[in-house]
């Protein structure tokens, strides 16, 4: 299972959100600004780009992305290939502003990635380089690395290429306009193909036993001090999206286990507790899901239009404990699998919002090439897991933090007010304390009980606790639920 979670922000001014927002960067330690040496080597590296000799201006490429988006990482241009496909996906080339060793370089190595909360962003690189010169914006031409892959017609990716170009995006388009335009019939010829590679790439996953997770985006929305989450659903243009980036990942996985040097993202087995404990929730949320019923099968049932569904999803990125990265140069890790793919995968595909893909995009440029992996890259790559793991911890505190807080202040004027539930977590320790996942609004939270949880079950709880301040919430157990009678005939 793949899975993007993204908290966006709609708002008016509101001294609550700025104040918290504050007070979690500094509990957390986050930096505020980039040093003055690193935006001034940025603002130089922007006025001198190293664009390669190789020009495939001609491509049409479009980038897609939210609307707001100005740190343009892909852009696409996918055709039909006799009875298969080619995928062009242009990465934007970081290394081609970046040098080992100066002071963008130190930095990023530091923050690891891009953190997201709300509209608080923090970025990987300064914007100098991420929203202009070295994002691929449209009507400029830009340095890339341009993977060039070869799909047959049963979707199953054949040949792989990846070398330096310089491109020239069309057009930035959105998800939201994309899709109207394909719904009312007047879309690009190019997206019927995306949606016939897109559609052909699902059906592998299924076969492979993999399954993505079509997460919505998250959103806060706070209007005139009074603060609510929201979901919005996915389109499908952003499922056949994902997709090209989901072959990407693969390819490069291959290149690299093939030549026996790189760095893949890999995941374990879920823990059968953790799937356990997704039951209970569902069972919360009123959704069916028979034993017989698989993981991934029940994944693919669930409708990205449904707000309970879309908690049953977001609930379910607890399953992606322990995902990481193995870095090797000889022999393949034993544990190299990405579990939720159900096959070998990399990130390359994000080197604007994500250090590590800076470092396997140039692996596979030489490994193309035929010439040497820089020795740059070789004195960094055993070192950047633990650089990874400790800036995606950092990145999900960030995360959690800022969720906390909305649901904490969307709560507040409600304290007192019943809520029904399930129980879905029970300590071992003090079995008294637990987690119950409500119906309406569909958050998970804290609770508390004078005797054990009953775990499963379904409960109404009081709210004794909303707090923006300490982005705490808490609630006590009201009552179980009497069981629902049998209907009649």
């Amino acid at each position: 299972m793949t899975s993007t979670r993204r908290l966006r922000l709609h708002a008016r001014q509101d001294p609550a959100l700025e104040s918290g927002m504050a007070d979690i960067q500094r509990e957390l330690g986050l930096p505020s600004a980039f040093p003055p040496e690193v935006e001034q080597a940025a603002a130089a590296a922007a006025a001198h780009s190293r664009l390669p000799d190789e020009d495939r201006s001609d491509i049409a490429f479009v980038t897609i992305d939210p609307p707001d988006a100005m740190d343009l990482d892909q852009a696409m241009f996918v055709e039909r290939n006799g009875d298969g496909y080619r995928v062009h996906y242009a990465i934007a080339d970081v290394a081609a502003f970046v040098s080992a060793g100066d002071p963008i370089d130190l930095e990023a190595n530091r923050r690891g990635e891009t953190l997201y909360g709300a509209d608080a962003k923090i970025p990987l690189h300064p914007k100098a380089l991420s929203e202009d010169a070295a994002s691929l914006l449209p009507d400029q031409l830009r340095p890339a690395l341009l993977w060039t892959i070869e799909v047959d017609a049963s979707g199953e990716g054949i040949a792989v290429d990846v070398r330096r170009a310089r491109i020239r995006s069309r057009a930035k388009l959105d998800y939201t306009g994309v899709q109207a335009d394909i719904d009312a019939g007047k879309a690009d010829p190019m997206w019927a193909v995306l949606r016939e590679i897109g559609e052909l790439r699902k059906q592998r996953e299924q076969r492979r036993g993999g399954v993505s997770l079509p997460l919505p985006e998250q959103e806060i929305r706070v209007e005139d001090g009074r603060w609510a989450l929201e979901f919005r659903a996915r389109h499908p243009v952003e499922d056949w999206n994902e997709q090209i980036s989901l072959l990407t990942g693969m390819a490069a996985a291959h290149l690299m286990v093939e030549h026996r040097i790189g760095l893949l993202r890999t995941l374990p087995e879920a823990d059968p507790r953790a799937i356990a404990r997704l039951h209970r929730t569902a069972r919360a949320l009123g959704i069916d899901w028979p034993q017989s019923r698989g993981y991934p099968d029940f994944i693919r049932s669930l409708d990205p239009a449904n707000p309970h569904h879309v908690a049953m999803m977001t609930a379910c990125t607890t399953v992606l404990r322990g995902a990481g990265y193995v870095a090797f140069d000889g022999a393949v890790p034993e544990h190299s699998q990405h579990a939720a793919l159900a096959s070998q995968y990399a990130h390359v595909t994000a080197p604007l919002r994500r250090l590590v893909d800076r470092y396997t995009g140039e692996v596979c440029v030489a490994l193309c090439a035929g010439t040497p992996v820089p020795q740059w890259v070789l004195d960094a790559l055993l070192g950047l897991p633990a650089t990874m793991q400790e800036s995606a911890r950092r990145a999900g505190r960030y995360e959690n933090a800022v969720l906390d807080l909305a649901e904490a202040a969307a709560l507040a004027p409600r304290v007192g007010e019943t809520f029904e539930g399930a129980i879905v977590e029970v300590e071992q320790k003090v079995p008294r304390r637990g987690e119950v996942m409500l119906r309406e609004p569909a958050i998970l939270a804290r609770v508390e009980a004078g005797s054990e949880l009953p775990l499963g079950e379904q409960v109404r709880v009081r709210l004794v606790e909303a707090d923006p301040a300490s982005r705490r919430i808490r609630f006590e157990l009201a009552e179980v639920a009497a069981p629902e009678k049998p209907g009649g005939f």
